[in-house]
């Protein structure tokens, strides 16, 4: 007879057999890998040391931080500092902003990126190649300080190049730094020079990985150059602009700090079409030094990035589920 007790025991017996498998195959695996697993633990152990030992310090955004009490013995506020941005007079115009100018930056910048690749990628002398990826790529180590002084020297009222250009073709000088309207293609074009040509050399290497023999089979069938451009290099890149196109959804809420404070200068006349979140909440804090408020707006978008992402992903999984990320 067999006894009711007796049926977990079997279901036991049987199941260790399989475990152990399951166990020796993983470290089989292991040992395997073993080489490539010890060229990745660099990456993942710096990985592990600032991306995800920090997300520790998201409980800053739900307490009332205290340097001389510490993250974990500072009292706990709840949704406190999440209540200085969403009751703010002025969240809709910095949430705007925020997103208007960089779904601008996304698009012109994924636009020239890939234009000026396709361009570098026609150069078939190596010293002229190398030139120009040099010198297209050295504006992305400048500082954004040196930037702003560029923008500065460009765009000022008095003595500015710009304004010396308009004057010497009949046009009235502008003011650059008291007019908001243009701001948002100014902020466009000092990112475009300073970003592109770090993009343009992702694609360029993914161009360099095309096999030649794609556009061999089509300029004996008669294909032009914009053709084979079309129908080739355009979607072997498909993916990588995919991928890189979703990393940059991810930060839509992030703006770039330097790029706003220091090219505008932190000009309360600008406000309108350049104040974004973390300029804000950077007013904000220098002046309350809450650091909870900051970690809240931090988190906020995080969460927000974290959203777009998935909603993108699943739209190009829909859509074509080979370039998606996951």
């Amino acid at each position: 007879m067999i006894h009711l007790t007796d049926v977990p025991r079997t279901r036991q017996g049987i199941d260790r057999p399989k475990q152990a498998a399951g166990q020796r195959g993983f470290l089989r695996s292991l040992y395997h890998n073993r080489l490539f697993l010890l060229m990745a633990s660099p990456g993942v152990l710096l990985l592990l040391i600032f991306s995800y030992l920090p997300m520790i310090g998201i409980i800053i955004a739900f307490k009332d931080f205290r340097a001389n009490l510490g993250i974990f013995d500072s009292p706990w506020v709840g949704l406190k500092n999440f209540e200085f941005l969403f009751r703010s007079p002025v969240l809709a115009r910095i949430t705007i902003n925020t997103l208007v100018l960089n779904s601008l930056f996304i698009i012109t910048s994924l636009i020239a990126s890939v234009g000026l690749a396709l361009l570098l990628n026609e150069v078939r002398l190596k010293i002229a190649a190398r030139a120009y990826q040099t010198v297209v790529f050295f504006p992305y180590f400048v500082s954004w300080v040196i930037v702003g002084y560029f923008s500065f020297a460009l765009l000022n009222s008095d003595g500015g190049l710009v304004n010396q250009f308009l004057q010497l073709v009949g046009l009235q000088p502008v003011a650059w730094y008291s007019s908001p309207q243009p701001w948002p293609w100014i902020l466009t074009l000092v990112y475009l020079w300073k970003s592109v040509g770090y993009s343009s050399i992702i694609y360029l290497a993914a161009m360099l990985g095309i096999n030649q023999e794609y556009y061999e089979a089509a300029m004996l069938d008669g294909a032009n150059k914009l053709q084979q451009i079309r129908y080739i290099t355009l979607p072997h890149l498909a993916p990588v602009i995919t991928i890189l196109t979703l990393l940059a959804i991810g930060r839509i809420f992030f703006a770039d700090f330097g790029l706003f404070y220091y090219v505008t200068r932190d000009n309360s006349l600008l406000y309108p079409t350049t104040d974004v979140i973390d300029t804000y909440v950077y007013r904000a804090l220098r002046v309350n030094a809450d650091i909870g408020m900051a970690a809240a707006a931090g988190l906020y978008q995080s969460v927000v990035g974290f959203v777009l992402i998935l909603a993108s992903n699943w739209m190009v999984k829909k859509i074509d589920p080979d370039r998606a990320l996951f």
